[in-house]
């Protein structure tokens, strides 16, 4: 029983000093904001800087399947107006042209689309790491104690701080790209 008592001493004891400390910690007043990182992301100038970007590197590649496919429908369109008059071999072969082009057509487009996806989420990657270093920065830069993300159900205006970040990220992008 001895034994108990001691414990339970030990333990009121322990709770009272840290209320003793966390007591003045809490009535300290805290900084704390919500930022939302996708709508940041989406509205940042980065985003389109790195989406404009990806335009311009998979552009040859966009014009060099284009031209596979009107190649492909021209090729479909003349085989089908002369295939009344072609002979049976001619016509075979043909058609096994038509099918070869047809499955290069669908490779080139597959593997065009896995490139596409592949880059657009290496940069989405880039963009939220830079996203949450912008957003690190503003908070240390302002004081703030705590900046809450994702899971958020509901904020009022007057902890949403995503806009004012994004307009410390256009300035920033704005510093970085006049250089």
């Amino acid at each position: 029983m001895k034994f108990v008592k001691q414990h339970v001493v030990k333990a009121v004891a322990g709770i009272a000093l840290v209320c003793a400390i966390a007591l003045p910690a809490a009535a300290q007043e805290m900084k704390i904001g919500v930022v939302s990182l996708p709508a940041l992301i989406e509205r940042a100038p980065q985003t389109k800087a790195a989406m404009d970007a990806l335009q311009e590197e998979f552009a040859p590649r966009q014009r060099e399947f284009q031209a596979k496919q009107k190649e492909y429908e021209d090729l479909a369109a003349k085989i089908q107006k002369d295939l009344a008059v072609m002979g049976e071999t001619e016509r075979r072969n043909a058609q096994k042209e038509v099918r070869d082009l047809e499955r290069d057509l669908a490779r080139m487009q597959n593997e065009f689309q896995e490139d596409l996806n592949l880059r657009q989420n290496e940069e989405y990657g880039k963009l939220q790491r830079d996203m949450l270093k912008e957003v690190q920065d503003f908070a240390e830069a302002q004081g703030y104690d705590l900046i809450v993300g994702d899971g958020v159900l509901y904020v009022t205006s007057a902890v949403n701080i995503t806009d004012d970040v994004l307009r410390a990220v256009e300035a920033n992008f704005q510093a970085t790209s006049s250089r």
